[in-house]
């Protein structure tokens, strides 16, 4: 694997998937939730859970809170959390290298707080965590319970934290457990990254890995992983590890959107829809997605068989001065470009339509042809509008906020800037629509709001603006049908 990090110029691996705490990334609320965790557990707060689905990030979240605990704080992780009630204060008492006197467990319980005691007298605190608790028996549970009830005349003497699927949630709000369910003193939800997050944690990866340059994972690349792994970290890095993989293939220092559909296509758990246009080639490319990695597995094998592609190290490239386009990002070269709109003449000559609730490859040209001038939200929100205009029903509606002729950058990013303090900056969408043929030519921005399955919807929608919003504009509802026709 060492070609593929040379060429991309990376010290390490940027999307394994065993928890390291070097790439904790603190965006979706993740800061906010270990500071909130270390607070709980040095002030005294009882028991504490974690829910988020699997792969959001609970274990890796654990780890960094470990590390990030004073040196006074004994930490106990339990990593296999189906232990029967009795062995559980076993565990616990291994980890503080407790020898108990007998086997019982009221003995077991007395000698385990005559410990604690002690070593809270030193000034040390210990706190368990206990990774995918969801799996956890009821009678342990309510073990845990038990636990928790250990303490001095006026403190906790064992902080307990706990990481769980969903499942746990159902579990716990059982009535036989609605004891335990009392003492949870703070409830976390790891939710999955938006897609503007999405692109901010691939980024972050990969400079924690460290590269250095303009972004590797272009915008329409970093929409498709995120509609595809659902926000799901473990998902993200499967596919963007997969994505990399296939750019180095074709020796490539960007990754498009093709590469991500090659990706998906390699994944068993990401099921979307693959352009007919690309089938064949996103089938080659998962190929030799697989040819690499098994190569990288028996490096002996390649004494005897050419690389895939050339060790090149990484170059700097200049970054662009407009969005690149989703629908093109993929053609290396012209001759590249040329056998694209060759194979596309074959398909339109065998009266293929193009599905009637995608953009056509035109109309994406036109909608990255807006000059964004590397205005970051302002490139977000137009990725997520090619993304939605692509993939939306023609029927479902969207409120337009407004239509500017005034179409500078720099004044759509501060409306963005401000926006987001008033509605979720993941439900603007930004339609550039150009007034001429000629490139380089006058535009005009039509700023969109939401998606909502019917016209009383979004009017209902258009009554609950913030109230600045209905003093400024005239919220009109309209069909992606009829978006897409104005384009």
């Amino acid at each position: 694997m060492s070609l593929y990090l040379e060429h991309f110029g990376l010290s390490e691996t940027p999307f394994r998937i065993t928890p390291h705490t070097d790439f904790f990334f603190d965006g979706a609320d993740r800061g906010a939730t270990l500071e909130a965790l270390i607070y709980a557990v040095l002030h005294d707060e009882g028991i504490v859970k974690v829910s988020g689905e699997v792969g959001s990030g609970k274990t890796m979240l654990c780890r960094v809170l470990m590390e990030r605990l004073p040196k006074e704080v004994e930490t106990i992780y339990l990593a296999t959390p189906s232990l029967a009630k009795d062995e559980i204060i076993h565990a616990i008492g291994d980890d503080l290298k407790l020898a108990f006197s007998q086997d019982r467990r009221t003995v077991a319980l007395r000698e385990l707080q005559e410990h604690l005691i002690s070593l809270y007298g030193k000034g040390k605190r210990v706190v368990v965590l206990i990774d995918e608790a969801h799996v956890m028996p009821e009678d342990t549970l309510e073990q845990v319970r038990l636990l928790s009830n250990l303490e001095s005349n006026r403190h906790k003497l064992l902080q307990i934290v706990l990481f769980g699927q969903p499942e746990l949630d159902a579990t716990l709000a059982k009535t036989e457990l609605r004891q335990l369910r009392d003492r949870i003193t703070h409830s976390f939800r790891m939710r999955p990254l938006s897609p503007a997050e999405t692109s901010k944690y691939i980024s972050f990866r990969m400079r924690a890995a460290g590269y250095r340059g303009p972004d590797v994972f272009l915008p329409a690349a970093t929409a498709l992983i995120a509609r595809a792994s659902q926000g799901l970290n473990r998902r993200i890095n499967i596919l963007a590890d997969k994505a990399l993989l296939a750019a180095f293939t074709e020796n490539s220092h960007a990754v498009t959107e093709r590469q991500v559909r090659a990706a998906i296509a390699d994944s068993e758990f990401a099921a979307v829809k693959v352009s007919p246009l690309s089938r064949a080639a996103v089938l080659g490319i998962a190929t030799l997605i697989a040819g690499v990695a098994i190569g990288a597995l028996f490096p002996w094998e390649r004494e005897t068989r050419p690389n895939p592609a050339p060790a090149v190290k990484a170059q700097p490239v200049v970054a662009p001065q407009t969005q690149p386009a989703p629908a093109a990002v993929a053609v290396a070269s012209a001759e590249e470009q040329e056998d694209e709109e060759e194979e596309m003449e074959l398909y339109a000559q065998a009266a293929l339509e193009w599905p009637p609730s995608h953009l056509s490859p035109a109309q994406v040209r036109r909608l990255n042809a807006y000059p964004t001038l590397g205005q970051k939200l302002l490139g977000d929100r137009l990725a997520a509008t090619i993304e939605l205009l692509t993939h939306a029903d023609n029927g479902r509606y969207s409120l337009e906020l407004y239509t500017s002729d005034n179409s500078d950058p720099a004044r759509i990013e501060r409306f963005l800037t401000r926006a987001r303090d008033l509605v979720p900056l993941e439900d603007l969408f930004v339609i550039p629509l150009p007034t001429g043929n000629k490139a380089g030519g006058a535009w005009r921005v039509r700023v969109m709001l939401g998606r909502y399955d019917n016209r009383e919807d979004a009017l209902d929608a258009a009554r609950r603006l913030p109230p600045k919003y209905q003093r400024a504009f005239q919220p009109a509802p309209r069909t992606f049908a009829e978006l897409r026709q104005a384009l």
